[in-house]
Formats: structure tokens, sequence, C-alpha cells
């Protein structure tokens, strides 16, 4: 039986695999085309794979391509000189398990050069290709080029202006297309001004999955085991990861393999959300990637809020620095409507947790002094949860500390307001053994937090005041969502910064749909009695 992996490349005969037959398609025809291109894509999307599976199209046409896939990993602490040396050796070395994969042999000619071959600079490199394309006839040379960014430095240069002459020189040429495998984007290949082989518009992007891909890769593990999912599982995981690849077979491979769940039954949303939560709460490399990366710069902490807060938005453009890394980073991505997003809820969450001090000094303050049993005071008899007496209390504690909220521990002061109401909800979250995590966004500036407990849905939105123009319609948004949902009320929390604030709390009716809204005033410097 296959199995979903989330350790590196698939392979049908093992892994169920999504085929992604017009991308796939698109990919091989600008290879056939000669294009000079690069594959660009974040770290764990598939990259390695697809192309894979690009040579392996190429290769049932052994008359007229002849594909070799080459790895830089091994090259990244080498000088430049050992770099060409072993650039050569591999190249002979594919060419001849080609040959053999063909069960062909090669000419007394082409092996004679494979023996006597040498790269030792762009020079030799350039004259090497001239050669080999006049010994390989017919067939057009096809080189793809995985992991790029290992590339010795002083290399680089040269190697990009060879590549860039045997582009130039003749209609046909060796190698007849290449392709580059990660790059963070097309720029990085402008070394030092010059004028690189790889056309912008070549730069070939690898999407995500779409939610019919998803759907494919699930309907595989039905077909073959006869365990269904149920469509709102489906539609649930690709909103989660909005299609990430490791993400998404990560969650099958937990809702197949690790939640026991019988064979005879379907898959359900009880079922998704704990896999979701074990999803959260682990450590696996993609997520760890993820928090090493955001962790790299402080800066990321204010542009990633920023994105997540405020309804203007951030425009997306790969000339800011911030914004490129966390690009390739696939932190965040450009919107339909051409501004930054953060790409997938799961990310957000993530982010929001990688960000959060462990300790903000405030906790011992969460609940008042009458209280008889801490968080549980908040559930009803029946274990339902009081969610406007739990945020009433947020409101309550955010004026009871005051000044306070400006020491917490390395912490913006814009998103104070946000970041405790996160901690102040996931704590409650956790000791009642609910069930809390971020929701689609539905719109830039907006944080939708949904909490599940005793089979109920409790959905609160929060932001930052924008004024009151964009207060007002972010209730009809968030009542939209609620009934997207099937929840029967919403929570509207807006954190207000501005100096003179102006605090309330509004209950009203939208459609038959309760929305219960706070602007929670947020204290903006110390007192002058205790100014420094």
């Amino acid at each position: 039986m296959r199995w979903f992996e989330t350790r590196g490349p698939v392979y049908p005969e093992d892994n169920y695999v999504v085929a992604r037959t017009e991308e796939l398609a698109d990919f091989v025809e600008r290879l056939e085309k000669g294009r000079y291109i690069v594959l660009f894509a974040p770290r764990q999307t598939g990259k390695t794979t697809f192309f894979r599976n690009g040579l392996d199209t190429l290769e049932n046409n052994e008359d007229t391509y002849f594909p070799i896939q080459l790895n830089f990993e091994v090259y990244v602490d080498i000088d430049a000189n050992v770099f060409y040396g072993s650039f050569c050796n591999e190249i002979c070395k594919k060419i001849r398990d080609v040959y053999q994969k063909r069960r062909e042999n090669l000419s007394e000619e082409l092996n004679q050069f494979l023996v006597s071959a040498q790269i030792t600079d762009s020079v030799s490199m350039l004259e090497f290709f001239e050669t080999l394309g006049s010994l390989l006839e017919k067939q057009r040379f096809v080189m793809i080029i995985d992991e790029f960014d290992a590339i010795p430095p002083p290399a680089l240069r040269g190697f990009l202006h060879t590549l860039r002459q045997i582009y130039l020189s003749e209609k046909t040429r060796c190698p007849h297309s290449v392709g580059i495998v990660g790059v963070k984007s097309i720029t990085q290949l402008n070394y030092d001004r010059s004028i690189s082989p790889f056309n912008i518009q070549d730069e070939f992007k690898l999407p995500n999955f779409t939610l019919e891909q998803v759907q494919e890769l699930l309907s595989q593990y039905t077909d073959e085991v006869g365990q269904p999912f149920v469509s709102e599982v489906i539609v649930s995981i690709h909103k989660q990861t909005a299609g990430q690849p490791v993400l998404v077979n990560r969650f099958a491979q937990i809702l197949t393999e690790e939640l026991d769940i019988p064979k005879s039954e379907p898959i359900t949303m009880e079922h998704f959300s704990k896999a979701h939560v074990k999803l959260l709460r682990e450590r696996n490399t993609n997520i760890a990637h993820l928090t090493t990366n955001i962790r790299r710069d402080r800066r990321f902490e204010a542009l990633l809020m920023k994105i997540a807060s405020y309804d203007e938005g951030v425009e997306f453009t790969l000339h800011n620095e911030l914004i490129s890394e966390l690009t390739t980073y696939g932190v965040i991505t450009e919107g339909t409507d051409g501004m930054c997003e953060i790409v997938n809820p799961i990310y957000h969450y993530c982010i929001m947790q990688a960000f959060k001090p462990a300790v903000n000094g405030l906790e011992q303050d969460y609940l008042p002094e009458e209280t008889h049993d801490g968080f549980k005071d908040y559930l009803t008899s029946d274990g339902h949860i009081q969610m406007e007496a739990l945020l009433d209390n947020f409101r309550d504690f955010i004026a009871r500390v005051g000044f306070k909220i400006l020491q917490v521990p390395e912490t913006p002061q814009e998103y104070v307001g946000q970041h405790l109401l996160f901690a102040y909800l996931r704590q409650f979250v956790q000791i009642i053994g609910g069930t809390m995590y971020l929701e689609v966004q539905t719109g830039r500036g907006r944080m939708d937090i949904l909490i599940l407990h005793n089979q109920q849905k409790y959905i609160v939105e929060t932001k930052i005041w924008g004024g009151d123009t964009r207060y007002q319609t972010g209730k009809a948004q968030l009542a939209a969502y609620v009934r997207l949902e099937k929840a029967q009320e919403g929570y509207y929390a807006v954190f207000d910064h501005r100096k003179t604030p102006e605090p309330r709390v509004e209950t009203e009716t939208f459609d038959g749909l309760t929305i219960r809204s706070y602007v929670i005033p947020v204290v903006q410097e110390l007192p002058s009695s205790i100014q420094p």
C-alpha cells in the first residue's frame, strides 16, 4: 500500500502523488523551446519531484532530447577550482548513466572525450559544451541544476556569463535548455549588474496545490483503501494549508496513519480537529524552517504583523529586501490585489506563537480577584463557553493592567493588544480542553480566531483601529464569515491606539446573526510619574 510522504521526493509507485499535469506541460514546453529558466518555489513545495518528472517526460523522446539533472548542494563550502572539476566529472557521469539507462553504447569519440574532459574555469566550460554538443549529434542537451544557491560565489559570475554566451550563440546550442532550481528570485542571477541569460519571462513559479489537486491526492488513498474523507475535511485541509504540499501530506499522514481511525469509518471533521491540533503542536521540519527563518531578523515581526493587522496592508514588491526574503522562505505571497498576504492560517498561527513571549508577565492578572475556579468560571453548567463574559473580562484585564502592557518583553507596542488576546484565549482553551486555530483571512488587516469546544464553534476577529468606516465595515464582514462557518455569533475586538481612544461595547444583529464588538483602548505611554 502507498503512503503520504513528507520527507523528500515522492514516487508514484510508493506514494500518493499530485500529477500537476498542466504545470508540468508548461514546464516541459519551455524546456523544449530552449528556454533558460528558473524554477522558483520555497523549500518543501515539491520542486525536486516536479523537475524530475519533467526530465522523465523529455527522456521519453530520447531521439531528440538528452536530459540530465545535477545538484550543487555539495559545493557549498568548496573553492571555485574544485567546483569546476567536480562539475565536469558529474556531467560526464550523468551522460554515461543516461546511455546505460537507454542500453546504448557511447560512440568511441564521445567516450574518449568524457575520459579526457576537463573544466577548470568558465572558458574551459564553454569549450566543454561546444565539443559535447557536436558529439551528441542531433540530440538536444538539457541540464537541470538543483540547489543552485550552493555554487561557490567566486564561480558564480563566470558561470553565468558562460551560460549567457552559450544562450546567445546560435539557435542550435549546447545546452539547448537550462533549468536552475533553488534561487530566491530571478534578480539573484543578475550578478554584478550583468545581463542574465534567464529572461524574467522565463521564471517559472511552482504554485501550491489547488483544492482540486488536494481532492485528487486524497481520492487516491480512498480508491486504494476504501476509507473516504468527508468533503468538509478536504476543504478544511486546503483552507488551513492553502495547498502547501508538505502540510497537505502531513495532514493526510496524521489522519490515515497516526489517529488509529478504523478504516471502515469515514474521516470526519472531528478527526480533522484532532489532526490540526497535533500539527500545530508538533515541531515538524516545515514549521521548524518557518520559525527559524522568521526569527532571523526582528524586523520581520513588524512587517508580518502590519500585513496581518492593518486594513491598508503592505504592497508586494520583491525590490523590498524583507518582502523578498519572506517570499523566499514561503511565508508571504502576493495576493490577487497586489498586496502581501501570509501564505496560510497555519503559518499565521505559528508566526503568532513564534513572536509571542513564553511569559508576558501578566498571566496572573488575566482573571479578577473574585474568581472561583479560574478560567473554568467562563463555562456554563453544561460545558459551553460564555464567550461574552470571557471577552468582557479581557477588556477589563487590559484596563486593569494599564501601562504594564508596555512592559511585555520583546513585543512591539502597536501589536501588544493582539499578542495578549492570542495568549489569553490560548491559555483559556488549553485549560478547558478546547481547540483554537486561525481561520482563512477574507481580507487584509484581520485575524480570525476560531475556537471549538463541546461541539460548538466560536469566532473572534481582531484588528487594529483604522477609522469608523473600516470598523463598521468589519462588523458586516464578520457577520458574513460567521454565516459561512455556520456559527450563530461572532465577536469583534478592535484595539484603539489613538491618544484619545473611544472605548465601545456593542451588540448588534446582522440578518439574524449576533455580533458583539469591542473597541479596546491600549495605553500608549508610561504615566509621567514613572517615566524613566
